[in-house]
């Protein structure tokens, strides 16, 4: 019987192909970050929950655009919007009727975003959130917890766990400071340095959710402490805004942040960001005096195919249980991948708010009421790193089914209750496989 590393070469000989190319002329080998063991493979087209790769491999997907795609691949109010606009065109060298529009629905579901600035990726966006607390507040330190993942620019990219902060200067990590996720540790911090413009993080916990922010204060107390020492707090919602509710992590947990990053859902799918926020804040983005006003240029900021892209799924997310769609799938998978712990009998974990899920192999653990682990960080770094879990992403491959790096789900409102019941049957199969060849 073939094993798990022979039966995903068997079945991905284009991809294979394919990357043997684009290692001549792509750096790195193929231009998108996470780039797997023992190499990508190529997709050519998807649609609702299910897409397709160049050797003609049928994929339930988990990874729906790296969170973006809450609606499902190929959404056709989506698509119809995109072939109008590009009819008319991609670009007018100025601003669009759609720009207000975007702007005016996330208004209406951000309950932070008083005013809303454009960017054309969420690394950008968290980086204009930045600029615009140092430029208010007159002060130079950024503080980030430790693990938080918030682009991939010189000030986030300090131990946040994904990109190694290679070619940071040391006089830009001289402005950024990373402390734990906990309350006390920024306290502690924040009475000591006069000198911090704010406060950055992922409202759930570090990589979307892999190690949770597990005391259930949390945001309450990062915000209360920030304002009792001016110090602005920013909520990257990049991957939570629109998604674990309309309004993102600051509506359903009822924080109201200073600025919010946004991307993925924002624009629909396609390449596009936004920050909002406290109008103030914005306020020298229109200053009539050239010498104080913030100029934010960029060539893609609000362009109308992103924008009526973003227009579209914003509105479907305004007017229909979208999210409640796909908490109801992620639910269910939740409840499948844990039977089928139980049933193989192997230790494992598995948590997650929302449409999001994560599975930890080799720990167990409680989860809290709203299924967000208990289980101490260290431990979870631990069950989700190392060959194991490249070998479930692939054992999964192979049957079926594309999961986010081995270690997690997200799901959206086009998965079916068939297909989530596939993918358990397909993790069932998948735990024997990883059985049989020893890693667990």
């Amino acid at each position: 019987m073939p094993t798990i590393l022979e039966r995903f070469y068997e079945t991905h000989q284009k991809s294979a192909e394919l990357y043997a190319g684009g290692q001549e002329v792509v750096a790195g080998g193929a231009a998108q970050s996470r780039v797997m063991y023992p190499h990508p493979f190529y997709v050519g087209r998807g649609d609702g929950a299910v897409k397709w790769d160049v050797d003609g491999n049928e994929l339930i997907d988990y990874l729906i655009g790296f969170g973006s795609l809450i609606l499902g691949n190929n959404r056709p109010e989506i698509t119809e919007a995109v072939e109008r606009q590009v009819r008319n065109g991609t670009h007018m060298g100025t601003t669009t009727p759609h720009e207000v529009r975007w702007a005016e629905l996330i208004t209406g579901l951000m309950p932070s975003a008083e005013r809303v600035r454009f960017t054309a990726s969420g690394t950008e966006a968290t980086l204009l959130a930045i600029r615009l607390a140092r430029g208010y507040t007159g002060k130079t330190r950024l503080v980030k917890f430790r693990e938080h993942y918030d682009g991939w620019h010189d000030y986030v990219a300090i131990e946040a766990g994904i990109t190694a902060p290679y070619g940071v200067p040391n006089e830009t990590r001289s402005t950024v400071a990373v402390v734990e996720p906990d309350p006390d540790a920024l306290e502690k911090y924040l009475s000591q340095d006069s000198d911090v413009a704010a406060v950055i993080m992922e409202p759930t916990g570090a990589h979307w959710g892999q190690f949770p922010v597990q005391n259930p204060h949390f945001l309450e107390s990062v915000r209360e402490i920030t304002q009792r020492h001016g110090v602005l707090m920013i909520m990257d919602e990049v991957i939570m805004g629109f998604r674990v509710s309309r309004g993102g992590a600051q509506g359903k947990y009822g924080v109201m942040p200073d600025l919010c990053s946004m991307a993925k859902i924002v624009a629909g799918g396609l390449p596009g960001g936004a920050v909002g926020g406290r109008a103030d804040i914005f306020e020298p983005m229109g200053d009539p005096d050239p010498a104080k006003r913030f100029v934010h240029p960029g060539t893609f900021n609000a362009n109308p195919v992103s924008a009526v892209a973003g227009i579209a799924a914003l509105e479907i997310i305004e007017s229909e249980p979208i999210t409640e769609m796909a908490d109801a799938a992620a639910d269910r998978l939740k409840n499948g991948l844990r039977n089928a712990l139980t049933k193989q009998e192997v230790t494992g974990h598995v948590h997650g708010v929302s449409s999001i899920v994560h599975i930890a192999l080799g720990v167990e653990g409680e989860t809290n009421d709203q299924d967000i682990s208990q289980v101490p960080h260290d431990q979870l770094m631990a069950a989700t790193s190392g060959r194991k879990i490249e070998m479930l992403k692939l054992a999964m491959l192979n049957e079926g089914v594309d999961m986010f790096g081995g270690i997690g789900f997200m799901t959206s409102a086009a998965h079916t209750d068939d297909q989530v019941d596939r993918t358990v049957e397909a993790f069932e199969r998948s735990l024997v496989a990883l059985r049989d060849e020893g890693y667990i």
